[in-house]
C-alpha cells in the first residue's frame, strides 16, 4: 500500500519515464495471466494427457524408399556425352531428363498402377480388429482369404463392400450392413454385394480368435488411392538417371511389395516393348522361309530327276576355263539377285496400309534403307506405346501417322532407287552370262540343262541358308537383350514411424496447454470493461484515491486484527485524517456513497466505524440508504430493526428526540447506530423536508465522527439532496465490478463539485491478480492464515477464478 501522503486530495504524481512505463506495463501484463496460473497448469496437463493417449492408440505410418537405375540405349558414350553435358550447361535441355522424366510419366501411369493392384489383389485388405484400433495384414499372413466366385468387373469396379468374420470356439460368424450377422462354414459359398464368394483358411495362421475386418475397394479407386500415395522423384543431378521411389503406409510390408511390383511390372513393359521388333522379323524371316522350302524342295526334286534321267560326265579342261568365269558370273549375279529379291520384300511390306514393324537386318547392303527402317520402327513404336494412354484422335498420334506415312513414303523410294540399281547390274550380267553361254554352246546338251537346274537350286539354296542366319541371329540378340533397368535399393522400410513424431506431437501439446488458457484469458480481458485498481480511476479523473481495500473472505474486521482488510482500513482511517485536515480534533461527518448498488458501501461504513472505535472515538454509524437498507445486516444485527426505530421515522415524525432512534454500543460493537429504519415510499420528499439536518446536528454534538452510509448516486438522488451536511465523501469504486463507462458519473460530481471533499476508495481489490499491484500488506495475516495443501487446492476447484466474497 502507498503512504498516506499520496491520498491527499492536492498530491500530484509524477510522471514515469517511458521505460519505466513500459517495465510496468509488462510486468503488470505478467502478472494479469500469472494471476490464472492453475489455468495453465490443468491446460498443460490435460493436453498432454490426450497427446499421450493420442500418440498411444494413432496409427503409425512408416516410410518405405526405393532406388532404380535406368539404361538408356541411346544414352550418349564419350565424346557424345561430352556434348550432352555441354548443352545442358548452356541452357539447350538434355536427352538425359527428358528421357528420366518420360519414364516417370510411365511409372505412374494409371495402366502400370492397375496392374500391380490387379496382379496383388490390393482391392482387398484385411485388418485385425482390437479394442480401440485395428492392425493391417497382408493377404498372404490374414487366415483367410476371400475367394470371388463369379467374378462380374462391371458390379467389382462399381461398389465397396465390407464385412467382420468373427470366430469363437470354432464357430465363424459374417456381419455386414447389408445382411446383418450370419452363420458360416468355411469354404462354402455365401451371397454378398460382390457375388458369390467363399472364404478359405490359410496355412500361416491356422489358429486364431477375435474379428477380421475385411474390406474390397474397386479397382478403380484402389489405383487412384496408390498412385496419389506413391512418390516418384527424379534424382538432383540433371544428367543422373536414377529415380526414387517412396510411399508412407501404416503396413511396411504391403508398401514394400506396391513399390517391388511396381517396379517388376514396369521392367515387364519395357521388355515387351523391346522385344516388338525382334517378333516381328523373327516372324517375317519365318514366314518367308516356309515359302523358300519350298522352292528349294522342288530344285532338288528337279535335280535329283534330271540325273536319273541323264548320266552326266567330267567337261574338257577346255570347258572347265570357261565354266570357271562364268561360275564367278553367276554367283554375282546371284548375289545381286538375292539383294534384289530382299529388295522387293520389303517394299511389299512397305505397301501395306497397317502400322506394321518392318524387318530390319536381314542383309540389304544399303546403310540408307536399313537406317530408314530402323526410324520408321521407332515411330511405330512410340506411336504403339502412346496409344496404350490415348486415342487415335490425339493430335500428337496423328502427327506421329503423318510422320510415319512421310518415312515409308521415302522407303518406298529408296527400295524402288536400290531396286533400279540391282536390275541394271542384273541386266549387264545377264548380258555375260549370254556372251558365256555362247562359248559353252558347243558342251552337251545334258550338261547345259544340269546347269540350269543346278543354278536355280542355287540361288534358292543360297536365299534359304542366309535367312537361316538371320533367323539365329534375331533369336539370340532376342535372349541377350540388355538389362531395361538396375535395381539400386529394392524397397525398404524404416522401422522408426514418421507420423505420429513423438516430440512434435508432445511440444504441440504443450503449446497449445499454454495457448488455450492464454487464449481464453485473452478474450476475457479484451472483452473486460471492469475497474480493477486506482489507476482505471486516475486515468479517468483527478479525484484523491484514499485507498484500496482487498478482497476479503469476512464481513468485517475483529478486535485485534492483524488481516489485509483491518491494515486497509486502518490506512484508510489515517488518509481520511489527512483529507480532513484542521477539522481532525472537531466533530467530522463522513458521507459513504458509490455509482450503483453492490458496491460495498455498507461494509466500507460499518468496518470504518469499527476501525475508528477501536482507536478510542466516539463514532455513530448512520444508514441514510433509506431505499435499501443493509448496516444491521452487516453487522449481523437484523434482530434489531424489530425493536428499534430509524431515520424514517423520525423524518415522519420529528418531534420525537433524535437520541430516541440511537442503538447504543449493540453487542459486540463499540459505537452506536442508527438505522434507515422502515422503508418509506416517498424517501427523497421525506430528505428534502430539512429533518435530516436535525440528526447530522445530534451527531456532530455527541460524536467524534458521523459515517453516514448513502445510496447510490446513479441510481436515485438522495445522496445529492444532503450532500451539504458532509465534511468528507468517501466515494466507494469496486474492483473487478464497476462498469469503465460509468466512470463518467464520479468523475462529472467531481468536476463540478456536486459531492463535498469527495475522496475514492477501491474496494475489493485482489492483489494477487497482478494489475501492476503486485505485493501485499506485509503487516501478517492473522490467525489461521496457513492453509493445507489439501485445503487449497479443493478451494481452487470449487471457486477457479478465485472470486472472494464482499
Amino acid at each position: 500500500m502507498s503512504s498516506p501522503d499520496k491520498h491527499m486530495s492536492n498530491t500530484s504524481y509524477p510522471k514515469v519515464k517511458e521505460n519505466q512505463e513500459q517495465e510496468i506495463n509488462l510486468k503488470q501484463l505478467f502478472e494479469q495471466y500469472a494471476f490464472y496460473w492453475r489455468w495453465f497448469i490443468v491446460s498443460v496437463i490435460a493436453c498432454l494427457f490426450i497427446a499421450f493417449v493420442y500418440l498411444r492408440y494413432a496409427q503409425r505410418i512408416y516410410n518405405v524408399n526405393a532406388k532404380i537405375l535406368l539404361q538408356d540405349e541411346k544414352q550418349a558414350s564419350g565424346e557424345m556425352a561430352g556434348l550432352a553435358e555441354l548443352a545442358t550447361l548452356s541452357g539447350m535441355g538434355s536427352s538425359s531428363a527428358a528421357f528420366v522424366n518420360d519414364q516417370m510419366e510411365v511409372l505412374r501411369s494409371r495402366r502400370l498402377m492397375r496392374k500391380v493392384v490387379d496382379t496383388n489383389r490390393l482391392y482387398l485388405s484385411y485388418y485385425v480388429k482390437g479394442n480401440i484400433k485395428s492392425a493391417e495384414l497382408l493377404e498372404k499372413n490374414a487366415p483367410l482369404k476371400v475367394m470371388l466366385l463369379e467374378p462380374n468387373h462391371e458390379r467389382l469396379d462399381s461398389i465397396g463392400y465390407t464385412f467382420t468374420v468373427s470366430k469363437q470356439a470354432g464357430q465363424y460368424k459374417i456381419k455386414d450392413e447389408v445382411e446383418g450377422t450370419r452363420d458360416y462354414v468355411l469354404g462354402s459359398k455365401i451371397e454378398t454385394p460382390l457375388g458369390p464368394i467363399s472364404l478359405v483358411p490359410q496355412e500361416s495362421n491356422k489358429n486364431w480368435e477375435g474379428d477380421l475386418q475385411i474390406s474390397y475397394i474397386p479397382s478403380d479407386i484402389t489405383v487412384d488411392i496408390l498412385r496419389s500415395m506413391v512418390q516418384i522423384t527424379p534424382n538432383k543431378e540433371a544428367q543422373s538417371f536414377l529415380v526414387n521411389f517412396s510411399m508412407d503406409y501404416p503396413l511396411i510390408a504391403k508398401a514394400e511389395l506396391i513399390i517391388n511390383s511396381l517396379i517388376d511390372q514396369y521392367n515387364q513393359d519395357v521388355t515387351y516393348d523391346k522385344a516388338q521388333v525382334t517378333r516381328a522379323t523373327s516372324k517375317f524371316i519365318t514366314s518367308r522361309l516356309e515359302l523358300i522350302s519350298r522352292d528349294l524342295a522342288e530344285a532338288d526334286s528337279k535335280v535329283a530327276d534330271f540325273k536319273d534321267r541323264n548320266s552326266l560326265m567330267d567337261m574338257q579342261e577346255e570347258a572347265r576355263i570357261y565354266m570357271q568365269n562364268a561360275t564367278e558370273n553367276e554367283q554375282k549375279l546371284v548375289e545381286y539377285q538375292t539383294q534384289l529379291s530382299l529388295a522387293d520384300m520389303v517394299r511389299q511390306e512397305t505397301s501395306s496400309q497397317e502400322y506394321n514393324l518392318l524387318p530390319s537386318n536381314i542383309g540389304l547392303t544399303d546403310p540408307s534403307i536399313q537406317a530408314n527402317i530402323q526410324s520408321y520402327n521407332d515411330l511405330v513404336l512410340e506411336r504403339d506405346d502412346l496409344l496404350k494412354s490415348a486415342t487415335p484422335d490425339n493430335p500428337v498420334v496423328q502427327q506421329l501417322n503423318k510422320n510415319i506415312a512421310q518415312i515409308n513414303k521415302t522407303l518406298q523410294v529408296s527400295l524402288d532407287n536400290y531396286r533400279n540399281v540391282l536390275q541394271s547390274n542384273v541386266n549387264a550380267l545377264q548380258s555375260q552370262k549370254s556372251k558365256f553361254e555362247g562359248k559353252l554352246n558347243q558342251l552337251p546338251n545334258q550338261e547345259r540343262g544340269f546347269k540350269d537346274i543346278s543354278r536355280q537350286q542355287q540361288i534358292v539354296e543360297t536365299l534359304y541358308l542366309f535367312l537361316l542366319q538371320k533367323r539365329e541371329e534375331t533369336e539370340i540378340k532376342a535372349a541377350a537383350t540388355p538389362a531395361n533397368l538396375k535395381i539400386v535399393d529394392s524397397a525398404y522400410g524404416y522401422k522408426a514411424p514418421v507420423a505420429p513424431r513423438k516430440s512434435v506431437i508432445m511440444l504441440g501439446a504443450l503449446i497449445l496447454g499454454f495457448l488455450i488458457p492464454f487464449a481464453i484469458l485473452y478474450i476475457k480481458f479484451l472483452l473486460d470493461n471492469k475497474i480493477h485498481s486506482r489507476k482505471d480511476i486516475e486515468d479517468k479523473f483527478n479525484a484523491p484515491i484514499l485507498g484500496e481495500v482487498p478482497s476479503s473472505d469476512h464481513p468485517i474486521i475483529e478486535d485485534n486484527d492483524r488481516s489485509s482488510l483491518a491494515e486497509a482500513i486502518r490506512i484508510l482511517r489515517t488518509n481520511i485524517s489527512f483529507m480532513l485536515g484542521h477539522k481532525k480534533d472537531q466533530s467530522s461527518v463522513l458521507y459513504v456513497t458509490s455509482t450503483t448498488s453492490g458496491e460495498g458501501k455498507s461494509f466500507i461504513s460499518t468496518n470504518l466505524a469499527k476501525i475508528l472505535a477501536m482507536s478510542g472515538k466516539k463514532v455513530l454509524l448512520l444508514g441514510a440508504d433509506i431505499r435499501s437498507p443493509k448496516v444491521l445486516d452487516y453487522l449481523g444485527l437484523s434482530h434489531l430493526q424489530h425493536t428499534n426505530i430509524g431515520i424514517t421515522q423520525y423524518l415522519i415524525n420529528p418531534e420525537m428526540s433524535v437520541s430516541d432512534i440511537v442503538i447504543r454500543k449493540p453487542e459486540p460493537y463499540n459505537f452506536d447506530i442508527i438505522y434507515s429504519g422502515y422503508v418509506a415510499p416517498n424517501p427523497a420528499e421525506l430528505l428534502m423536508n430539512g429533518y435530516f439536518a436535525d440528526i447530522i446536528a445530534y451527531g456532530r454534538m455527541q460524536y467524534d465522527y458521523v459515517i453516514v452510509d448513502t445510496a447510490p448516486v446513479s441510481l436515485v438522488t438522495d445522496t445529492l439532496l444532503i450532500a451539504e451536511h458532509a465534511d468528507l465523501t468517501i466515494y466507494v469504486a469496486r474492483a473487478n465490478y464497476l462498469d469503465k463507462r460509468l466512470l463518467n458519473v464520479p468523475a462529472e460530481l467531481y468536476e463540478e463539485g456536486k459531492l463535498k471533499n469527495m475522496a475514492v476508495v477501491v474496494n475489493d481489490v485482489d492483489f494477487k491478480r497482478g494489475y501492476g499491484y503486485g505485493y501485499g500488506y506485509g503487516y501478517g495475516y492473522g490467525e489461521g492464515h496457513e492453509v493445507s495443501l489439501r485445503k487449497r487446492i479443493a478451494k481452487f476447484f470449487k471457486n477457479p477464478l478465485g472470486k472472494k466474497k464482499i
